[in-house]
């Protein structure tokens, strides 16, 4: 494989690899966020919106999640993991 194609493969997995963990720290805060929400407390249309992004969250792979926690150091509970 010529050295071109070899640094132009390298650059589009380095870019990659920056988007991964931007959607790590997306998916962390929000992990966060949920598990820390009351949802008798919130408006019904933030209870709507809150469990869609519970939905997506949980479908995630445990590892995936682990680190998404990880990318924005947070510890969920097990009384309070995301539902």
């Amino acid at each position: 494989m010529p050295h071109q194609e070899i640094a132009l493969l390298r650059g589009e997995l380095e870019m990659l690899m920056g988007e991964r963990q931007a959607l790590l720290r997306v998916v962390g805060a929000a992990a966060a966020l949920i598990a820390s929400l009351d949802s008798k407390r919130l408006p019904v249309g933030a209870v709507e919106s809150a469990d869609l992004v519970a939905t997506a969250i949980n479908a995630l792979p445990e590892e995936t999640l682990h680190d998404a926690l990880a990318a924005v150091h947070v510890e969920i509970e097990e009384d309070s993991a995301v539902r």
